[in-house]
C-alpha cells in the first residue's frame, strides 16, 4: 500500500506510515461506519505566503543559472528561440519536480513545503502542467493571483485554485 500523504510504500497491515507518521486511510469498504472524513494524525499546515515567496526566489535563481547560457550573446534573430527554450525549461522544471515523489521544486524542498491535490496526494504531471501554465494567469492579473495566497483560507493562489492543488508544509 502507498501512503496517501507522502506517497511512499508502506506495509499493507500498518496503521501509520513509517515514513511520515500519518495514519493510513483504509479503503472505503474496510472503513468503520463512523470513520471521520480525515484520518490525519497531524493537522495540515498550509504554506504561508512568505514561505512560498522564498521558494520562488530560490527557484528563480536556479532557473536563471540554467537558462543564462542560452540567452547570453544571442542576437535579435535568435531571441524567439531562446525565449521558447527558456519557457520549455521553466515548464519542465516545475511540472517534473512537482509531480515527482518529492512533490516539490528545489526551492520548495529548501522551504520544506510540497504541492498536493485536495486530498494531500501527489499530483500528476498533467495537473502540474496545468498549475504551471495557470501561473501565467496569476501574473497577468498584476500578480494579484499570487498575492491571493496571503488571504485565502487554505493559502491558495489563483493557479492553485484553478488546478485544485494545495501547498502544504511537509
Amino acid at each position: 500500500m502507498f501512503c496517501p500523504h507522502c506517497g511512499k510504500q508502506t506495509n499493507d497491515t500498518a496503521q501509520y506510515c513509517e515514513h511520515c507518521g500519518r495514519e493510513l486511510q483504509l479503503p472505503k469498504a474496510e472503513q468503520p461506519p463512523h470513520a471521520p472524513d480525515s484520518l490525519n494524525v497531524f493537522p495540515v499546515q498550509y504554506a504561508g505566503f512568505w514561505r512560498r515567496v522564498m521558494a520562488a526566489i530560490v527557484d528563480g535563481l536556479i532557473i536563471s543559472i540554467v537558462t543564462a547560457p542560452f540567452t547570453w550573446n544571442f542576437d535579435y534573430d535568435l531571441y524567439s528561440f531562446s525565449f521558447g527554450l527558456g519557457t520549455l525549461i521553466h515548464w519542465l522544471y516545475f511540472a517534473l519536480f512537482e509531480s515527482s515523489f518529492r512533490q516539490a521544486t528545489l526551492g520548495k524542498i529548501v522551504m520544506n513545503i510540497v504541492v498536493t491535490d485536495e486530498h494531500y496526494r501527489r499530483i500528476s504531471f498533467a495537473r502540474a502542467t496545468g498549475r504551471h501554465f495557470a501561473k501565467y494567469i496569476s501574473a497577468i492579473l498584476l500578480t494579484i493571483g499570487f498575492i491571493m495566497a496571503a488571504f485565502t483560507e487554505k493559502k491558495q493562489a489563483l493557479h492553485d485554485i484553478l488546478a485544485d492543488t494545495l501547498v502544504v508544509q511537509k
